[in-house]
């Protein structure tokens, strides 16, 4: 049987580094032949051709993100540039005393005269928004970045020019908010809701299920097979359930945290899930969007036409 595999976003052939989501626990190393293996697209809408824009509403220390994706030949192609800018417009990028600090704190990765270029160039390399690498020592930048890069992505396969506004900085408004993946990959898609009570998030219902709603976690076969190839970290009956627990105790912790001067706010970073990188990403990806949503009162589920591959 040739295995599929699946991407949260647009992909190109001949990838050389893709890992199945929520499906097979993360590889140190792939063989060059194993690197050089083409694929095919199966499932998934393609990108239409066209300039896509997402703006932050609110700046944060005086900058918001920004974000151009153009799409040509149905491809992020060239002209895709994401920034954080001021009120003047100028990047992050320029102000040198900022990016002297976050030298001396972190290291040139913490830069974004280092980060965002980084950043953009792995979206173009890649050209799908769950490829692009987390820039070590700018972990949330990069997880923000995938997040509006996924959105942006959902936006090209439906043709939409519309600008996305992310209302950053508002306040969670009570309710459910759903996410579902179009798309089976290898028998199983996902499916990811939260619960806002009172402003905060108090509730996270990801899994991966089958055509009949069955989740991964009770597939004994499946369980079993990835415990003995990777550890029960790898195991969807295991992960599952701590990513879960994970973004609701991070959000009990920013709630307690809270003060008048800092009040609350909602946030979907987690630790990874040891053996569970690529999963423990995709969910934080996911997490964001549906805290967005969150953010706009949006109950509306968010269908994501995952595009999925297949070896040739």
């Amino acid at each position: 049987m040739k295995a599929k595999k699946f991407l949260t976003g647009f992909s190109v052939l001949m990838m050389a580094s893709l890992v199945m989501v929520a499906c097979t626990p993360d590889k140190k190393e792939e063989t060059k032949e194993e690197a050089k293996t083409e694929q095919v697209k199966v499932a998934g809408a393609e990108l239409q051709d066209g300039t896509y824009t997402l703006e932050e509403a609110q700046e944060a220390n005086g900058y918001k993100a920004t974000f151009t994706m153009v799409v040509k030949d149905g491809k992020i192609a060239e002209g895709t540039v994401y920034d954080n800018v001021n009120a003047e417009g100028k990047s992050k990028k320029e102000d040198a005393d900022y990016n002297k600090k976050m030298l001396e704190f972190g290291g040139d990765v913490t830069n974004p005269e280092a980060f965002i270029p980084a950043l953009n160039e792995s979206l173009l390399e890649t050209g799908s928004a769950d490829g692009v690498e987390v820039v070590t020592g700018a972990t949330h930048s990069s997880m923000s970045f995938k997040n509006y890069a996924q959105q942006l992505v959902q936006a090209a396969q439906a043709g939409n020019t519309e600008k996305i506004v992310i209302e950053n900085g508002k306040d969670l408004q009570d309710g459910e908010y759903k996410l579902e993946e179009k798309n089976d990959s290898n028998g199983y898609h996902t499916v990811f809701s939260i619960v806002v009570k009172d402003g905060k998030l108090v509730e996270s219902k990801y899994d991966n299920v089958n055509a009949e709603g069955k989740s991964k976690q009770e597939d004994a076969e499946y369980n079993k097979n990835m415990l003995e190839f990777g550890g029960d970290v790898t195991n969807p009956e295991k992960f599952i359930p701590e990513l879960n627990k994970k973004l609701v105790e991070a959000n009990e912790t920013a709630a307690k945290e809270a003060t008048e001067e800092k009040p609350y706010a909602a946030t979907a970073g987690i630790d990874v899930v040891t053996g569970a990188t690529h999963s423990s990403h995709s969910f934080e990806m996911y997490a964001e969007q549906l805290i967005n949503a969150a953010q706009k009162g949006n109950t509306d589920t968010i269908v994501v036409d995952n595009i999925v591959m297949e070896d040739k």
